[in-house]
């Protein structure tokens, strides 16, 4: 095995033990194989320490030299697989818990049912990640958060908010008749992956606003803040199908309706320059929206 491939396995996990038992290898062995490559082009690569280990500078700038390269001979390699009878191969995706939920997992559930030689590994989180450098296939973002030069595939409906209270927070408070009248409201804060709290979005007639807004409630989970609105804390903002079924019952109203107008939905998109394996395709295709 390659010293270049050895010493990008060490600085993505942070750990020569890690990353030797990822490539099968011993410790030894590995950190013989990276002292020899910093000789052979004469520059520190890894600085260790006892409990870490990270790319120096020159290291970092090799990460990005010969990391896309790596991940061109992966792809062209499970590029191969189409030669075989059944598609195989793991698919890395990087996705919200909600497109996850309702997009993915349906689609995925069947997939890996039906192909038992594809592995499917979803990672949830709430940030925006670069697939490129975190080494995903493939991520999952709202139309208008896509980069312009990824290739980005429609995998659902447009989407709205909905702005929504029970009807007793409503019966004593009253119902707001536009946005600005959230400030004398109770509202349910949502606080995000990188720390800031949420503003409330709305658009009507060509007009987009952002409100701030407060409430005795800051919460990271969905869930816990449909809990809290039901409960009569408060209005929440959210994606309508998250309230759909709450709305049907009359368990919470929405307000603001003429404010909520629909925007782009989720995209998949991936790097124009990679060449999808059997199985991405096979994903790709599960997942492509059809009107």
């Amino acid at each position: 095995m390659g010293g270049l491939a050895m010493f990008l396995a060490v600085a993505e996990e942070r750990s020569f033990t890690r990353a030797a038992a990822k490539l099968g290898v011993s410790p030894s062995a590995l950190s013989h194989a990276i002292r020899r490559l910093e000789q052979r082009m004469d520059v520190r690569l890894l600085t260790r320490t006892t409990r870490s280990v990270a790319p120096t500078e020159a290291g970092e700038r090799l990460m990005e030299t010969v990391a896309p390269a790596f991940d061109e001979i992966d792809a062209r390699i499970a590029a191969l697989t189409e030669l075989r009878s059944r598609p195989a191969g793991t698919v890395r995706i990087t996705t919200s818990e909600h497109a996850a939920r309702t997009l993915l997992w349906p689609a995925i559930d069947r997939i890996v049912a039906d192909y038992p030689d594809i592995k499917v590994e979803l990672n949830v989180q709430s940030g925006l990640t670069d697939i490129v450098a975190e080494r995903f296939d493939a991520g999952v973002r709202l139309g208008e958060r896509l980069e312009q030069d990824m290739v980005a595939v429609r995998i659902g409906p447009r989407l709205r908010m909905a702005t929504v209270g029970s009807p007793a927070y409503l019966a004593k408070c009253g119902a707001p008749k536009s946005p600005d009248d959230l400030t004398r409201h109770a509202c349910i804060n949502l606080r995000m992956v990188n720390g800031s709290i949420y503003q409330w979005e709305y658009g009507r007639g060509g007009r987009e606003l952002k409100v701030k807004v407060d409430g005795p409630v800051v919460l990271n989970d969905v869930d816990l803040i449909v809990a809290a609105a039901s409960a009569g804390h408060g209005l929440a903002h959210l994606v309508d199908d998250r309230v759909a079924p709450l709305l049907a019952k009359g368990a919470l109203v929405r307000v603001l309706d003429d404010w909520c107008e629909p925007f782009d939905g989720y995209y998949l998109y991936y790097p124009s320059r990679r060449q999808p394996s059997a199985a991405f395709s096979l994903i790709l295709e599960a997942l492509r929206y059809r009107d």
